[in-house]
């Protein structure tokens, strides 16, 4: 059975602001709507849009948030619980940035952050399921990533504790989601421990091979650290199931490279760019997709150092609608197709000569 990717949606973070439509889950999908988007990413850290907690306490509540969005035309592709991962797993030097990410009263305080970040996972799966969706976006947080760069040389066992620590605080929330029926598919991004395909692979790892621990496939990321995106999807195509439409472009000169001199946005040598205007190659991304019968969202998450947010996701919806690959349940040849049998393959083939009939 051919299956046909879904989109274009919409990852609604990047667009939340104080004023109309922005500032309201009414008007923002209505927007979003008016613009061609078939579906929006709920981030469950804006109250304004959804409020996580209130969510897990109440079936009524998540059918009010899905009746806003049927009334405004779009359906929610997934919910995103990005920041809530990133505090599953915390290395010190990092408390201080990420500690906005949590509860005020819980701000210097990183196992009760840690302990919130987990139970904000769990209820994420709970929600889900309310809301009928299949799978969520997210990240693993990090532990082990100041230490990148083997220098000063790594201690021995080192990265090993590191992934293992992530296995017992990941493989209990992954649980949850089983008995849920929902995945989570990480989005593999620096600044997390899981960025690659190899990292993945040891996150894996540490979970026991977990079947909840998904990928959402974000090219950008892999370009920006010079991976073969397309190799990407033929060896984890099966781990895939969630896809954000993010371009990106890598200018290495005589004085930048792949880690950009602490130069900002505008002036790195790797940046993000709107949809379109970067260098990654869609149309062959959308073409492996649809050969591995992908068959989830198509969300655009909109980043970029130059365009407006506004002209963005204007040019995003059409950008993915055009490229959207209505799989085909026919073969193009069938109408040359002879109707030989078995016994004409036989004769084909010199089988029915020298004995063999």
């Amino acid at each position: 059975m051919s299956k046909t990717m879904k989109g274009p949606g919409l990852f609604l973070a990047q667009f939340a602001g104080d004023a109309a439509p922005f500032d309201s889950l009414q008007g923002i999908t209505k927007w979003a709507a008016s613009l061609g988007y078939k579906g929006v990413q709920l981030p469950t850290t804006d109250a304004r849009f959804f409020d996580l907690n209130r969510a897990h306490d109440s079936e009524a509540y998540c059918d009010e948030i899905r009746g806003i969005c049927a009334d405004a035309g779009v359906a929610i592709t997934e919910l995103s619980t990005h920041l809530q991962g990133q505090l599953v797993a915390v290395n010190p030097a990092y408390d201080l940035a990420f500690d906005g990410f949590a509860p005020t009263a819980l701000r210097g305080n990183p196992a009760g952050r840690t302990e919130w970040a987990i139970d904000q996972m769990k209820k994420a799966a709970l929600v889900s399921r309310r809301l009928g969706l299949d799978n969520s976006v997210s990240f693993t947080g990090s532990l082990a990533f100041p230490y990148l760069y083997p220098w000063p040389q790594r201690p021995a066992g080192l990265i090993e504790e590191a992934f293992a620590e992530l296995g017992r605080r990941w493989t209990p929330i992954l649980d949850a989601y089983e008995e849920q029926g929902v995945t989570i598919g990480f989005e593999l991004h620096p600044g997390e421990d899981v960025f690659d395909g190899a990292t993945y692979e040891m996150f894996l790892d540490a979970v026991g091979g977990h079947e909840r621990a998904r990928i959402n496939y974000d090219p950008s990321h892999f370009l920006l650290q010079q991976l073969d995106y397309l190799a990407f999807i033929d060896r984890y195509h099966d781990r895939i199931c969630a896809f954000h439409a993010k371009d990106a472009e890598f200018n290495p000169d005589g004085r930048q490279g792949v880690y950009s001199g602490y130069q900002p946005w505008a002036k790195r040598a790797g940046r993000f760019r709107s949809l379109g205007d970067g260098q990654v190659d869609f149309p062959a991304i959308f073409s492996k997709l649809a050969q591995y019968a992908y068959d989830g969202w198509a969300v655009l998450e909109w980043e970029c150092c130059l365009k407006s947010p506004e002209q963005g996701a204007a040019e995003g919806a059409p950008f993915i609608a055009r490229h959207i690959i209505e799989v085909t349940g026919k073969t193009f040849d069938d109408f040359a197709a002879s109707g030989v049998d078995g016994q004409q393959i036989a004769a084909m083939l010199g089988l029915l000569q020298g004995g063999r009939a």
